[in-house]
Parts: structure tokens; sequence; C-alpha cells
């Protein structure tokens, strides 16, 4: 999709709550375009009071429809026209994603909205294929399990991609059943709105899909607290996962879904084939979205003997990235999602120089047209494991260097105390990365690429402190159900 005006595009505020806008709340927060850092709009934020009453609107919206008793069938054909609804609107969908969030509207178009669409299409052909099982009981008895919907699942979806995000979220739920209630990130609140404008369009129930607006500390924290929320999902930092688990535990237990921060390793061994793709791979897993994603691939293990001309290539290839407005289709470097969060990854670079790493490139602004907030791809060298910047997720475009002379070396290097989201291994030798793949603690390996594609039958989740249970695959669609025992004496 070619550049557009950002001043040409009208946003919807408010709550999307029951088919219709609500613009209602106790506080304004306004919403800034990190591109420029230009406030255009705000949204209201939905007090515990309120919150309250959205979610009893939508237990209320969910028992009255029918939606988790009607046909499976009838509900997989309501997600497909919803689907066909969202790849469809991509004109309209695009350029909400692209004006306040950090994805580029070339990308949003080609990607996130299309890759959107195919989500709740893929979801919507579970509806009918997971039901239960038979179990192999004694002659005289019928066992089975049945599945059904959990009922209302709050979900809290991140900036970084705010339409695949959601759509993680809400397609697995929806097609299971369940009804929605949905807080995006304060920063990116709009696209998700015409999401759910596209969801009662398409035959969903008006309040079975509902978006609720605020910050964490009040309507979030209101949200999971609630007791007809059955379930909750979450993405985003591990500190905010860690307070959203123990404020489920204290309103009353019920399972959540958790995608948390990584710190993940892409390990290059020097018979990696084709070493121009390997740059170009690791230097989009960390700068695409400049670096704003849970599994960018931000330590880079490399055999000592192409350390050098390994990242040789990756520098050059940094240097063809050009920063811009998302609203720009020749942008290749997206803005830092805000000025508060641009300082944070500075800082972090200038700490770890300041503790002996050497800073081969980057390590300083990018110059944005638009006089957004924009970070240069830095590539750090000379760290080790207490290094901040290997220690800590950035969330930026920062790469740092280690070097290995021995397999041993190289996974002792690749775990992480603490995180355990994805890694990546590059290799020709299928033994070798096969005793990667074993060896490493990791939700996700990635063997000769770094990165999804664009279906959606493997599931993604992390280990330790990464997060807990999974997004995407049959795994997400059965966390949105529970599963009832039932054993029959046919002997009376």
């Amino acid at each position: 999709m070619d550049s557009f005006d950002p001043g040409k595009v009208a946003v919807r505020s408010g709550h999307f709550i029951d088919g219709k806008y609500i613009d209602e709340g106790t506080r304004k927060l306004q919403v800034v375009r990190p591109s420029d850092g230009v406030v255009y709009a705000s949204v209201p934020v939905a007090n515990a009071e309120m919150t309250d009453r959205v979610v009893e609107n939508t237990w209320t919206a969910w028992r009255s429809s029918g939606w988790g008793q009607i046909a499976p069938r009838e509900r997989a054909r309501v997600l497909r026209r919803f689907a066909d609804l969202v790849a469809a609107d991509v004109e309209t969908l695009a350029p909400l994603e692209a004006l306040g969030s950090t994805r580029p509207i070339r990308e949003a178009a080609a990607w996130d909205v299309p890759f959107t669409a195919e989500g709740i299409r893929f979801y919507a052909e579970f509806a009918d294929k997971i039901g239960g099982d038979v179990a192999a009981t004694d002659h005289d008895h019928l066992g089975m399990t049945i599945a059904e919907p959990y009922g209302v699942v709050g979900a809290i979806a991140p900036w970084n991609f705010p339409l695949v995000m959601a759509s993680w979220k809400l397609a697995p739920a929806l097609a299971a059943g369940n009804a929605v209630v949905l807080k995006p990130s304060e920063t990116t609140p709009f696209s998700v709105l015409r999401l759910a404008e596209l969801a009662v369009e398409a035959g969903v129930p008006a309040g079975v899909f509902n978006v609720i607006q605020g910050d964490g500390h009040t309507t979030g924290d209101a949200l999971v607290r609630h007791p007809h929320i059955a379930k909750v999902t979450f993405t985003g930092s591990t500190r905010t996962g860690a307070a959203i688990m123990a404020a489920c535990a204290e309103s009353g237990t019920k399972p959540v879904t958790l995608e948390l921060g990584g710190k993940s390793p892409q390990v290059v061994f020097a018979d990696a084939p084709r070493l121009d793709d390997v740059a170009r791979r690791i230097a989009a897993a960390v700068a695409g979205n400049a670096g704003q994603v849970c599994v960018a691939g931000s330590r880079l293990l490399v055999e000592r003997s192409i350390a050098e001309e390994l990242a040789e290539r990756i520098e050059w290839i940094f240097a063809e990235l050009r920063a811009g407005a998302t609203w720009s289709s020749g942008t290749t470097l997206s803005p830092i999602i805000s000025e508060t969060q641009a300082a944070r990854i500075e800082t972090i670079v200038q700490r770890t120089v300041a503790s002996g790493a050497t800073l081969r490139c980057g390590g300083h602004r990018a110059d944005g047209e638009s006089g957004g907030a924009f970070y240069f791809p830095t590539i750090l060298c000379d760290v080790n494991e207490q290094s901040e910047a290997v220690r800590e997720e950035v969330f930026g475009p920062v790469l740092t260097l280690q070097t290995f002379d021995t397999e041993a070396e190289a996974l002792a290097l690749a775990q992480h105390p603490d995180y355990g989201l994805a890694a990546g291994v590059h290799t020709a030798d299928l033994g070798l990365a096969l005793r990667f793949v074993r060896g490493i603690e990791a939700g996700t390996v990635w063997v000769n690429r770094y990165g999804r594609t664009s279906d959606f039958t493997i599931p993604t989740g992390g280990f330790k402190r990464s997060g807990i249970g999974k997004d995407l695959g049959r795994q997400a669609y059965e966390a949105n159900l529970r599963f009832k025992s039932v054993l029959i004496d046919m002997r009376s």
C-alpha cells in the first residue's frame, strides 16, 4: 500500500460495548503517534466500576445469545465471514494500524491485516473438530470427556502488533464458544475497535466481543479480577504477567495464558549455509519492528572463525535501513513506541558500553524525517553474561555478539537464567541442530530460519519467565475449553 496522509485518517474513540461506541470514563489518556510525537487522539479510561459493568454485560450477552451452544458449524460460518470482512477491509485497517503504532504501512497492508484474517479463519475450522473423547472403560460403563467453553475470556493485547496479537487471543476464544472482553494497549487502541465492528457485521452477537479502553493498573487489573472472567490471556512484559497471575490467584483461581519477555539467542556455526542469507535473517530478527518483538533474536552467538565476516555483513544490512514515519511506504526502520522507551534503550546501551562492551555500530538515535523516536540498529561486542544488554530484554534494535569455539560452549552461552521464549540455530549439520533443539531451554526453536511462517499450526509460548501456556496451534484452541469428565453406569 502507498503512503498516506495521517491527518486524513479518522479514528473512533471510546469503548466498543454491546455493538456500539461508548465514550465513558473518569479520565482520558492522550494517544501519541510514535512516528512524530504528535498527540492525535485520546481514549477514556474505564474505572473498576465500569469494567465490572462491561464484564457483566458480556456475560449476559454470552448467556442470552447462546453463542457457546449454537451448532459449531454455524459458529465457524460466522467466523469465516468475519475473516473475509477483515481481509477485504485492508484499505481501512492498514492505515489505522500504521497511524499510531510501530507498523509501517507497507507491512501492515501486506502482512498484518492478511495474517489477522487468516488467523480467524484458521480457528474457525476448529469449532466443529474438537468436542471431547470417549474413554476406554469397563464394558458396563460409558466414560467420556465433554469440551465446553469457559464463558467470558479476559484478553489484554500489547502495542507492538495490535491487530495480530488481538486476533491470537480472540479467534480461538470465539471459535471455542467463549465471549471476549479485550483491552488493547492504551498506546495503540484504535485498529482493534474496527475489528470489533467487523465481528458484529459478520454475525458475532453484539456484546460477545467487547473492547474496553484504559490502563493496566486500573482497567486491566479490574478485568482480570472479575469473577465472571473465567480465563485470562495476556502478551507483554514478564513483570506485568507475574502481576496478572497474582491478581488471578487473589481473586479466585483461573487459568492464564501468558506470552512474556524474551532474550532469544541466534547460534551460528561456521558450516552454516549461505552466510549472506544468515546475515539477513539475523538482521531482520533484531531490527524488524525496531526490535520491538517478544521473540527478537537479540543475542548473536557465532563460531569464532566466521564472527568478523558475519558481523560485517550484518552491519552493511543495518546501514541500508531507512528510518521514517509509519505512513510512508519507503520506511524500513520503525519508530520506537515512545520517547520513554527510546531513552531506556539508549541508557541500557550506554551502561553496557561503560561496563566494557565495544560499540561496533549504532548506539545512537536514528534520524527520522518525521521527528519521532528512532534508534539506529546497534551491535555490541566484547560482552558477557553479566552485561546488561545480554541479561535484560531491551525491546529495541540492539544485538549483542559473543563468540564460541565448541558446541558445548555455544549451548552454555545460549541458555539464559531467566528467559526461554525462542532460539535460532544455523548449521548444515542436522545432528548438531537436533542436539541444540533438545538441549536449549526455549519454547520455540528455529533451525536455519528465524521467525514464524504464515500458518498457525505450530504453537508459540515460552519456558521459565517467558510465560505459561501457548498461543497459536491446536493448543491455543484447547486452552479456551474446559473438559468435563462423565462416567455412566449402564447396569442400572
